[in-house]
């Protein structure tokens, strides 16, 4: 089964709409002529055209009529917007795909007048295929939409299934606004590295590929990260000393306490759009 008897409508077309079709493409999952864009601004239209060769309307509603999947890659806050442009005018069979974060399936049911609907979250590391989508689906959806399903996502990296959308909320926390923790850490070691006399350049290469290179061997060993810790942490020596200051300024509970704000937060957004 392949998606090329299909055809998908991107309704947004910014940094995660690009990145899902331009995977698609990259993958040969299907071709240009069978994905239709949409945007507000024709001369964005005019560029997806020109660089990937699909096709491009400012019309929501035309896009959405045309569609075997519909994929709702646009801010939490334009949704209630878009809702009006395509419910009831989806075909029966039609799959909704929603990338919204917080936004519940049931609000898209209803929304979009369709019982068919897939809830995922991807991140930012998806514009490069290196991606985690975490995704849950209503009942409605049938095996082979969770299978299309599961290929428009997989266009973005790595996929996990869920089959209650309380984990939407957590994996919106976790690997959804987790990229924003790497990067904080990241410009943290780069900014200490030019404090100690480093060049930025150099010590941009330093901690780039020290990261590149401990996420891969992580994941590599199969080791509890403890145990990696352990490898690299001498008595007395360097490790150990900068391990006591992060312990000492409960490095761990700022980190959890973080992860549990952006929960809270995608638990309010859910029932914001509830409301």
């Amino acid at each position: 089964m392949t998606l090329q008897d299909q055809t998908i409508a991107f309704i947004g077309t910014g940094v995660m709409g690009e990145a899902m079709l331009k995977g698609l493409l990259n993958r040969q999952r299907i071709t240009p002529d069978r994905i239709i864009a949409t945007d507000p601004y024709l001369q964005r239209g005019e560029e997806l055209m020109s660089r990937y060769g699909i096709r491009f309307t400012v019309h929501n509603d035309e896009a959405a009529q045309q569609a075997d999947i519909v994929v709702l890659s646009v801010k939490p806050q334009v949704m209630s917007r878009v809702y009006p442009d395509i419910g009831g005018l989806l075909k029966p069979s039609a799959m909704v795909l929603s990338i919204a974060a917080g936004v519940k399936l049931s609000a898209i049911q209803k929304g979009c007048q369709i019982q068919n609907v897939v809830r995922a979250m991807p991140n930012t590391p998806g514009q490069i295929g290196e991606g985690m989508t975490v995704w849950a689906a209503t009942e409605q959806v049938n095996e082979q939409q969770r299978y299309r399903a599961e290929m428009v996502l997989g266009a973005l990296g790595e996929t996990l299934y869920v089959n209650d959308e309380k984990f939407l909320d957590m994996a919106t926390a976790l690997n959804g606004s987790g990229p924003s923790y790497v990067f904080l850490l990241m410009e943290a070691m780069i900014d200490a590295g030019v404090h100690m006399g480093f060049s930025r350049q150099d010590s941009q290469k330093l901690v780039h590929q020290t990261m590149l290179g401990s996420v891969r061997y992580a994941i590599q060993s199969g080791s509890h990260p403890a145990e990696l810790r352990n490898q690299v942490t001498s008595p007395g020596g360097t490790s150990a000393a900068a391990l006591y200051q992060l312990e000492k300024g409960t490095v761990r509970t700022i980190i959890s306490k973080a992860i549990w704000a952006a929960y809270n937060r995608s638990v309010e957004l859910g029932a914001k759009d509830e409301d």
